[in-house]
């Protein structure tokens, strides 16, 4: 890729620190390279690697040091880690890499059983450093689900962490007594839930939450919104107002989501995810997208 003076980058977003790590507030969410269509389902159609692997290469020319993986993502014949490995290794020193454990896919596809004990989580972990053909992992996020105690699994990743595995921990769909927990415990770098225009209440006490203790959130699915593993957008069509401001401005919807997103706070980071170079472009560009404080109010619905 040739970048001009008018190419859009993902530092134009900001930064933000995972730590003592620092990143562009505009990442990159690896989910959809391992095929296409719908994600993590056992019958996926693998993508064209040769593609995956440009678009990966293409989002760390545009600036993009935020990339979120996991071992989890993976289609027949495609592993987001193993294409990230082979696109970027060996890795520029400002690249962090966040991955998350505790969901667990069998090599068919299928689901089984989270990760719940030392053991397991170590296995996971490894499983990372493995795909990724690192010795430590920048970030990991343990993600949920439910609402019982995460004290014996954080605690567990925390031990990880003390071993030199881990560098920083985070969470992933989580409630604000988890954080409250996780804290208690060790360090929390980030909290990965999901969020976009329409988010619940509990959802936008999160992102208050996390602002007023300095840890970064990261919302999934922000551009899907009830599309999610699918990708489009919200299921019944796009919003009427997200609609509006897109056309108003002469811009994608995706590009209005992420700029609303962005906007929601100097901690909040995104990771636009997306098998396609056009796409990536488009959506780093969101960077540079400000939103008039008449357009956040049409687009932020009234509790």
């Amino acid at each position: 890729m040739t970048t001009t003076s008018e190419t859009i980058t993902a530092a134009a977003a900001g930064t933000w620190q995972l730590g003592d790590l620092t990143v562009n507030r505009i990442g990159f969410g690896t989910m959809r390279l391992p095929q296409r269509g719908t994600a993590l389902v056992a019958d996926a159609v693998p993508s064209d690697r040769a593609t995956a692997i440009a678009v990966l290469r293409t989002a760390v020319e545009l600036g993009v040091n935020h990339l979120d993986t996991a071992a989890f993502y993976f289609s027949p014949l495609r592993s987001a880690n193993e294409l990230i490995n082979t696109a970027l290794a060996p890795y520029a020193d400002d690249l962090v890499i966040t991955t998350k454990v505790g969901p667990c896919r069998l090599p068919s596809g299928e689901w089984g059983e989270h990760a719940r004990t030392p053991r397991a989580l170590r296995g996971q972990v490894e499983e990372n450093l493995r795909q990724l053909g690192r010795d430590h992992l920048d970030v990991v996020n343990l993600r949920i689900v439910g609402t019982d105690s995460i004290a014996e699994r954080f605690g567990a990743l925390a031990e990880l962490r003390e071993a030199g595995l881990i560098r920083h921990l985070g969470l992933s769909n989580v409630r604000p007594a988890h954080l409250d927990e996780a804290l208690a415990i060790a360090p929390v770098v980030c909290v990965q839930n999901p969020y976009g225009i329409g988010a619940p209440a509990e959802q936008e006490e999160m992102l208050r939450l996390c602002g007023e203790r300095g840890i970064a959130f990261v919302p999934f699915y922000a551009i899907a919104g009830a599309g999610r593993e699918r990708g489009v957008g919200d299921a019944g069509g796009e919003n009427e107002e997200v609609l509006a401001v897109a056309r108003e401005r002469g811009v994608s919807t995706a590009q209005v989501r992420l700029a609303w997103t962005l906007q929601r706070g100097p901690h909040v980071l995104a990771i636009p995810g997306t098998g396609d170079a056009d796409h990536l472009i488009d959506n780093i560009a969101a960077a540079t997208l400000h939103l008039t404080p008449h357009e956040l109010t049409r687009l932020t619905p009234t509790p």
